[in-house]
C-alpha cells in the first residue's frame, strides 16, 4: 500500500469522528507527519490532486453524497415495498439496482471527501513549515 492509500485510509478514519474539519486536520497532523517524512508530502499531496476527478458530478457527489443518494436509497425501498405488497418479485430488481446505486455514491463520495481532507491537511503542514522558516 502506497502512502497515498495510506493517507487516506486516515482520513476516513478520521471522517468518521463528529468534529470540526480544523480539529480533523489537527489530529491527522501529527499522523502524517510519522507516516511520511516531509520531502514526500508533496509528492503524495500531488498524486492524490491529479487522481481527484474536476467534473461536476464529481464534486456535487463529494460536497453533497448523502442528497445524491438519496433518490437511489428512495428506488430501492419502493421497488422492495412494491415487491413485498403487490408479490411482484420483478420489482426487487429496482429494489437490487436502487440500493447498489445508492451505497456506491455514498462510497464515491465518502472516498473524494476523504482525498480532499488529505490535500487540505497536506497543504496545512506545509503552510507551518513555509511559516517557520520564515521566522
Amino acid at each position: 500500500m502506497g502512502f497515498a492509500e495510506q493517507l487516506t485510509l486516515m482520513a476516513e478514519d478520521e471522517l468518521t469522528e463528529y468534529s470540526t474539519e480544523a480539529r480533523k486536520i489537527e489530529k491527522l497532523r501529527r499522523k502524517f507527519g510519522l507516516a511520511v517524512p516531509y520531502p514526500q508530502q508533496k509528492d503524495v499531496r500531488d498524486q492524490i490532486a491529479a487522481e481527484m476527478p474536476k467534473n461536476f458530478i464529481a464534486t456535487l457527489v463529494e460536497e453533497n453524497r448523502q442528497t445524491v443518494a438519496l433518490p437511489f436509497w428512495g428506488i430501492g425501498g419502493l421497488g422492495l415495498l412494491f415487491g413485498i405488497s403487490g408479490q411482484q418479485p420483478l420489482d426487487f430488481i429496482a429494489t437490487a439496482i436502487g440500493f447498489y446505486l445508492a451505497i456506491r455514491i455514498q462510497r464515491w463520495g465518502w472516498k473524494l471527501e476523504a482525498k480532499r481532507l488529505v490535500i487540505k491537511t497536506l497543504d496545512a503542514i506545509a503552510k507551518d513549515i513555509e511559516a517557520e522558516r520564515q521566522k
